[in-house]
């Protein structure tokens, strides 16, 4: 049996890709040589990484030529541990991969890479980057595992199975960093560990294989996140969120140190989204060490996470629970709406006067989100730069209180309206009615894709709405903030309306907002009414409920794809008629000649009632 068809079953949740900046061509420093990362990773990590960047560059790379190259750069790794100024060592890591890949004979040639290695760097990196395909079923799925036969070979060689692992992940996810698969490999090996010993271990892979996933997909849709925002906003942006992430999760920390992890976080998400594998895993250790050897005056919680492996612990540290805040920390910070020489340090130290009071106001407010804290942020400088304008200054930002209030009231009112939803109502219901709002904002995409969106926003009420005060906001608004940004990336690739435009590039901080308010896409031309608009056949009898619930919620999108004013009233007057049809002619002898007379009749009335 092929090693491509035991592992399938790991592969039972999708990836969404990212869509990486362009690669940089790096000099190289001490820290950057191919001995360091072998002596900082050790060898199964340092093969992992390895297997991982061919597989990702080289996508139809068989198992085997990926393996032998493996097994090349390591033993260069080794040579140079021994002979750090050996020429071949000072290479920059990129270039040692791709030599790697362009120097193996007949290799470009097999998988058209030829052209690409006849460039010279830079522009050799960017032609491999180009060649990369994150298309689902570029690569063939896999086949369902033997799970008896699957455990016999990881009993007799487990580092080949994790190497295989890592190949078939990699080379089907190509921008998917590599801390990212190594963790996937650590993930999967407990899967192994758990199932192998089960009695019956095909049922615990089936029960397990998603749930042992589920870390990894999160942290592909983070980085697929991390970059966007990187590639649209630019670094200042993203700074600013980390900054506003490490205030609330070590509230403990003093603002030089929030600041430093801010921007080495944002310099090693650089490294990751250029694509640089080695580089980004070395970033992320040293910096998961510089935390661990100052976690006394970082936090009292990463005690466990700093006892684990280096390559493990970054994970563990996004993961963990904010600190509790100081004893001594003040409830507000009315220093910045008070201090009569605010707009002084304002014109003097901008950037720096804005991190602060982003740090201070969120190192207080655990139970705001993310992009809340940004937006207090962005409300707070648009303040200043107002009123340091006027003739009195202090009395025109000691108004600020109060307009940051309204801010946080309005999310939190429209958090509450959809919970209520929710908790009343049901997860279907509330896809429903957010079918509705999205499919009238951009009624340029496909059923499948608003089904697929709104699906997810929905599941966002199941996940977050039950959470305690201090959680629901954050879970909530970081949740959706995902799927706006899986929305953006699909208009990004194909546009959709100018005001979806608007939503995802004016600002990172207001996109959840922009899209909120959007009303109906007044520049869409509605659907003509066709004959196979509205089509109803037997099958409609036979259909179980999930999938009568589906084939409404289509009916629904096509209803306000042909009027998108039509009223909530209407809608519910001709989904009702439709289960009234569906009822008379299931009870009918003949079902298909039932349809054929009642469909038309119901076409009719729902136009007649459309027209009023």
């Amino acid at each position: 049996m092929k090693w491509g068809t035991f592992i399938s079953f790991i592969f039972l949740v999708s990836f969404t890709e990212s869509k990486t900046l362009p690669r940089r061509y790096r000099d190289v420093d001490e820290k950057h040589t191919i001995g360091h990362c072998f002596t900082e990773l050790h060898e199964e990590n340092f093969k992992g990484v390895a297997m991982a960047i061919f597989a990702q560059n080289v996508q139809q790379i068989t198992y085997e030529e990926a393996a032998k190259m493996v097994k090349d750069v390591t033993d260069l790794a080794q040579k140079c541990v021994a002979h750090k100024e050996d020429p071949e060592c000072l290479k920059p890591l990129t270039a040692i991969f791709l030599d790697e890949i362009c120097h193996e004979q007949g290799l470009p040639e097999k998988y058209t890479l030829a052209a690409c290695c006849a460039k010279t760097d830079p522009e050799r990196n960017e032609c491999f980057l180009s060649h990369k395909n994150s298309t689902p079923g570029f690569i063939p799925p896999f086949k369902k595992p033997d799970p008896e036969e699957g455990c016999k070979q990881y009993q007799e060689n487990r580092v080949a199975l994790l190497g295989l692992y890592i190949y078939e992940l990699a080379r089907r996810h190509p921008f998917l960093y590599s801390p990212t698969i190594l963790g996937g490999a650590g993930h999967y090996e407990e899967l192994m560990k758990v199932c192998c010993q089960a009695d019956d271990k095909a049922a615990c892979f089936n029960e397990k294989a998603p749930t042992a996933m589920k870390s990894v997909k999160e942290s592909g849709l983070v980085q697929e996140q991390t970059c966007e925002i990187l590639k649209k906003f630019g670094e200042r942006a993203l700074k600013a969120l980390k900054l506003v992430q490490i205030s609330q999760k070590f509230p403990k920390v003093d603002f030089a140190v929030a600041t430093k992890l801010a921007t080495d976080i944002v310099h090693m998400h650089t490294e990751c989204c250029h694509g640089d594998m080695m580089d980004c895993i070395h970033e992320r250790v040293d910096l998961s060490n510089y935390v661990c050897s100052h976690k006394d005056t970082i936090s009292t919680k990463l005690s466990d996470c700093c006892e684990k492996l280096e390559v493990e612990r970054s994970e563990c540290i996004v993961k963990l629970e904010n600190d509790d805040k100081p004893a001594d920390l003040s409830p507000t910070v009315r220093e910045f709406i008070e201090d009569k020489d605010v707009c002084e340090h304002f014109e003097k130290e901008q950037d720096a006067f804005l991190a602060r009071f982003v740090y201070e106001y969120s190192r207080r407010h655990p139970e705001f989100s993310h992009l809340m804290l940004l937006r207090v942020g962005k409300g707070y400088q648009e303040l200043l730069e107002n009123c340091c304008k006027t003739t009195n200054p202090p009395e025109c930002y000691g108004k600020g209180e109060e307009m940051l209030k309204k801010q946080v009231q309005e999310s939190q009112e429209l958090l509450k309206t959809n919970c209520d939803f929710y908790k009343a109502h049901g997860e279907y219901f509330l896809q429903n009615m957010l079918l509705v709002r999205y499919t009238k904002k951009m009624p340029q995409l496909s059923s499948k894709e608003l089904l697929h969106f709104t699906k997810q926003m929905a599941a966002v009420g199941a996940t977050c709405c039950h959470l305690s005060e201090d959680k629901i906001f954050p879970c909530a608004e970081s949740n959706v903030d995902l799927i706006l940004g899986q929305i953006c990336r699909r208009h990004y690739a194909s546009s959709v309306n100018p005001n979806i435009c608007k939503c995802c590039s004016n600002s990172y901080a207001l996109r959840r907002p922009c899209f909120s308010d959007l009303g109906i896409d007044e520049k869409y031309v509605p659907i003509p009414l066709t004959p196979d608009l509205f089509t109803f056949h037997e099958d409609l009898c036979a259909t179980q409920e999930t999938e009568l619930q589906k084939k409404k919620q289509e009916l629904l999108i096509r209803l306000i794809k042909y009027k998108p004013t039509i009223t909530e009233e209407q809608l519910k007057t001709t989904i009702t008629s439709f289960l009234g049809m569906r009822e008379k002619c299931c009870k009918a002898e003949d079902h298909e000649a039932c349809f054929g007379e009642e469909g038309p009749k119901l076409i009719a009335e729902s136009q007649a009632q459309l027209a009023l």
